[in-house]
């Protein structure tokens, strides 16, 4: 890590040096040109966002009926700041645009990086307006349909000690047998926020978080609004506007696709598998491979059921089989009972809103990539995609260990102690580490020297004295491991500086942003840790910060 383009309290990382970024996600931000046929243009490009401002314009929508089902989802959580209910209300405008971002609706707001998807389209939409005049809004997608419960039940927080802990919320009424959605909060997460309560460390902020957490995830209220509400309040006053996908008052505003879909079966999921492979051939891996007679559509009913094509006109829904004629009514009259998969949801997101821009993870911009063709087989204008900002939250203490030290952010992920012996090991005096060197050189002259003199004497004198030899390089491993374990004796600090850092940097071994709750981060900065983020993580893509608070 260098510090020659930090400023006082941050220090920039380059993503490609970490093992888990995607070839396609590190050219998409350093050589878009290589992954240009797969998306609608490039983010850093002014040209490009004209373009899309243009496109998704002239684009007709149901507008003045999404601002209804907002402003009724904003009334049914106990009402939404008025900077959210007036962003929603601009929806309204046939030239307002949007930048939209989602993520499934997790305990207490889900991992950090939900608050930088959030921030980035917050930013995003602040510069639209100022760079192009043009009435911009930020949407997060809530993703409510998902039934994967134990994706969203949990949430790990830091003690004071920065031990993470795990708090899981169970498995109240409708977990497991249908969509997030459906599930209703019953006394298993008073027991959850009890427990969050007891887990973090006590600051001046403590209490008033622990409200707005309790006022949103209470007994009784749905999971998808209780992460809502509570997204809300953390960013509500900043213009987010909420969005529960899942709302059977909103799948009208789909139901072309869905027919569409049904209509024209197996297109989406062959044009997707196209585009990944072609991706395989550009030396890139292809994020979703769906199989030939896929319907990117699910029917929701007591649970999810899959629809695959069948021979002739005929479908597979879960165990039952129906018609084409069936379906497309179903579709028609009834869409609530539908739900898009991965491969279909940004259609039915950018027939909804006004998307010029969709800020997504790694792993999402690579099936995004998939999909170029399935916009343009539908009509809907693909938006430009923009890599959500990237981050790691430390303390003074651990930004100044790193910056001293020169430790590189992505060593600390280990979690043995190789990163610290390595430290250790450059903190002892030139001579220890020299003399090792040349001790072990000598060694090696000498005693091949000796295997030389001994072979004529008798040929098994050769064996007898290479053995003793790697004896003699084990006694001297060892002895320079006793060295290396008396400087850490000798420097408990330097260890307790290196464990403070790699613990908030890495816990678990596992990046901060995916690992620990933005809650945990909330307690302890208090609400201007928003306006700090929002001022420190610039919009450039490619790289990842190391945020000093």
């Amino acid at each position: 890590m260098t510090s020659s383009a930090a400023t006082s309290s941050r220090i920039p990382v380059d993503i490609r040096r970490f093992p888990w970024i995607k070839p396609l996600v590190a050219d998409y931000a350093f050589d878009y040109a290589k992954v240009s046929a797969f998306f609608a243009g490039d983010p850093r490009d002014a040209r490009a966002w004209r373009e899309a401002i243009a496109r998704t314009q002239a684009h007709p929508r149901s507008r003045d009926a999404i601002a209804d089902v907002l402003q009724a989802q904003q009334q049914r959580r106990g009402g939404a700041p008025r900077a959210a209910v007036e962003a929603a209300a601009l929806l309204r405008d046939p030239k307002t645009v949007a930048i939209v971002t989602g993520q499934q609706a997790g305990l207490f707001g889900g991992p950090l990086f939900t608050l930088l998807k959030a921030l980035t389209a917050l930013q995003l939409a602040e510069r639209t307006r100022a760079e192009h005049g043009v009435p911009a809004v930020a949407v997060f997608w809530i993703d409510a349909e998902d039934h994967d419960w134990d994706e969203v039940k949990a949430c790990a927080v830091l003690d004071a000690e920065l031990t993470p802990h795990v708090i899981d919320v169970g498995q109240p009424p409708g977990a497991n047998a249908g969509s997030v959605a459906r599930v209703t909060l019953d006394d298993s997460i008073d027991a959850a926020t009890t427990r969050l309560a007891s887990l973090l460390p006590q600051t001046e902020f403590t209490p008033a978080l622990l409200e707005n957490v309790r006022a949103a995830y209470r007994s009784g209220a749905g999971m998808a609004d209780a992460f809502g509400r509570w997204l809300e309040s953390v960013l509500g006053e900043r213009g987010l506007i909420l969005y529960n996908a899942a709302d059977p008052a909103a799948k009208p505003l789909a139901a072309s696709v869905f027919q569409r879909e049904i209509d024209r079966a197996g297109e989406t999921a062959r044009l997707a598998a196209a585009a990944g492979e072609a991706m395989e051939a550009h030396g890139y891996h292809a994020q979703v491979t769906p199989q030939p007679g896929t319907v990117a559509l699910f029917h929701l009913n007591s649970g999810r059921d899959a629809i695959r094509m069948q021979s002739g006109d005929t479908f597979s829904v879960g165990d039952r089989t129906e018609s084409k004629a069936e379906l497309l009514a179903r579709a028609k009259q009834a869409p609530q009972e539908f739900s898009p998969n991965v491969l279909l949801r940004p259609i039915v997101q950018d027939t909804i809103f006004p998307t010029i821009c969709y800020v997504a993870g790694p792993n999402e911009l690579v099936y995004l990539g998939q999909l170029r063709g399935v916009y343009e087989a539908f009509g809907v204008p693909m938006p430009l995609m923009q890599q959500r900002a990237t981050a790691t939250l430390l303390d003074s203490n651990a930004a100044r260990f790193l910056s001293r030290h020169e430790v590189s952010l992505e060593v600390l992920r280990a979690q043995d102690e190789a990163a610290l012996n390595a430290l250790l090991e450059a903190q002892l005096p030139p001579g220890v580490d020299a003399s090792f060197t040349e001790a072990t050189q000598q060694l090696e002259q000498r005693m091949e020297q000796l295997a030389a003199s001994v072979k004529p004497i008798e040929a098994t004198l050769e064996n007898a004295t290479r053995s003793a030899f790697g004896r003699m390089q084990d006694d001297l491993k060892k002895l320079h491991g006793k060295v290396i374990q008396a400087a850490k004796k000798k420097d408990e600090t330097l260890r307790r500086q290196f464990q403070h850092a790699q613990a908030q940097a890495f816990p678990g071994g596992e990046p901060q942003e995916r690992a620990i709750g933005f809650v945990s981060f909330l307690n302890k900065y208090g609400p201007t840790l928003v306006d700090r983020l929002a001022e420190e993580l610039p919009l450039d893509m490619g790289t990842h910060w190391v945020v000093n608070l």
